[in-house]
């Protein structure tokens, strides 16, 4: 028995070790990042994005607000992405985004949030025009790794919204207010430059 358990404790760990299956065509997901350089993407705002191990690499160079957004926009979609929060800023993907000509201030959009700061509602949705709409629930405010990498799953259909964070479904939400149908998805650095962020494997599926 003793060896029994020691085998599927073995294999489960084992299990954990794998790196996440990539995506791919068949399965109908496109990638939005190649792993070495911003093709598909504009810096929106003053701070700084670079690619580094095969990985977007955001940094706060002033204390202002800093995006970096998807050429095309996107209505329905399920998003897989990993980000590992490098310092303890704020951050988040919005999406069905665009922004005030000529500035980093969002005019309309949702965002799923990103803090590696426990109880700080990471997988919870913040709009530009309501603020908060909902939160995790108490026990889904500790599925973040606060240092390590994390696996993001965000699925957008209509006025439904589910953020998958890590394996576990922190936020399923029919929003009665659908503010926008359309619009960018940005990987955000919040303002103060504190932000320090990275994300990588970013793919994408519409239905």
């Amino acid at each position: 028995m003793r060896n029994l358990i020691l085998t599927l404790t073995l294999v489960a760990a084992a299990a954990i070790a794998q790196p996440p299956r990539l995506k791919t065509a068949e399965e109908g997901w496109v990638s939005l990042f190649n792993g070495k350089d911003l093709t598909g993407w504009v810096n929106v705002g003053g701070e700084q994005w670079t690619v580094e191990d095969g990985a977007i690499h955001g940094v706060g160079v002033t204390k202002g607000y800093g995006y970096l957004m998807t050429e095309k926009h996107y209505r329905d979609f399920e998003m897989a992405i990993r980000f590992q929060c490098v310092t303890g800023g704020n951050s988040g993907i919005f999406y069905r985004t665009s922004f005030k000509p000529g500035t980093a201030d969002v005019a309309e959009g949702y965002q799923f949030e990103i803090d590696r700061n426990l109880n700080h509602h990471t997988g919870g949705i913040y709009t530009a025009r309501r603020g908060w709409i909902v939160w995790p629930s108490p026990e889904n405010e500790f599925v973040i790794k606060p240092t390590e990498w994390n696996d993001y799953v965000l699925t957008v259909v209509g006025n439904h919204h589910r953020a998958r964070l890590n394996g576990v479904q922190v936020i399923d939400f029919t929003d009665p207010v659908n503010e926008v149908d359309d619009g960018a998805i940005a990987l955000q650095l919040h303002a103060g430059g504190e932000a320090n962020m990275r994300f990588k494997d970013i793919f994408i599926r519409v239905p």
